[in-house]
């Protein structure tokens, strides 16, 4: 929503430091795609009302022999430190992906720890044939969750929206 445009940032501005520097601008360019393509942004607020926790699904494609398959790519996650370590952040991982299933999305592709991911279904694309966008991603890191839409041919290569590489945000790891 328009209104948690600046509290929104705020989260990410704690939760990554200094690599808030791309990643809020990175947020508020991937946030305006939803207003014409399928994804969603989530938040976490707590008893107060003040948003604690931010969660980004936009769409991006899988080229597939078949042809292009519409995915979503979870980027980036975000809890306030003090926040952290309370399930908040995995919870609206949850609930994200029961909607996109809902919806029909088959797959959902990341970057990111496969420690913490794994515990929500995430698993190494590259076990299932996906290739990375690129070269950057450690194999690890770049995970998929298939859902119940998702059929044995849809297999290829993610290719990331524009707005990941105008932010020069793929591959940004630091081991």
């Amino acid at each position: 929503m328009p209104e948690d445009r600046g509290a929104v940032a705020e989260v990410h501005r704690q939760a990554f430091g200094d690599h808030s520097r791309v990643v809020v601008p990175l947020v508020e360019d991937l946030r305006q795609s939803l207003r014409d393509e399928q994804g969603l942004s989530l938040v976490a607020v707590d008893r107060d009302g003040h948003v604690i926790a931010h969660v980004l699904f936009t769409r991006s494609l899988l080229d597939a022999p078949r042809g292009l398959v519409d995915v979503q790519v979870l980027s980036p996650v975000a809890v306030r430190p003090n926040r952290q370590r309370q399930g908040i952040g995995g919870a609206l991982i949850q609930a994200g992906l029961r909607e996109l299933d809902s919806c029909g999305v088959p797959l959902v592709f990341l970057e990111g720890s496969p420690g913490y991911y794994g515990r929500h279904g995430f698993v190494r694309a590259t076990d299932y044939n996906f290739r990375r966008p690129s070269l950057r991603i450690p194999v690890d890191a770049f995970q998929v969750k298939l859902l119940s839409s998702h059929r044995s041919w849809m297999t290829g290569t993610l290719v990331y929206r524009q707005t990941f590489w105008d932010h020069d945000a793929v591959g940004l790891r630091d081991d």
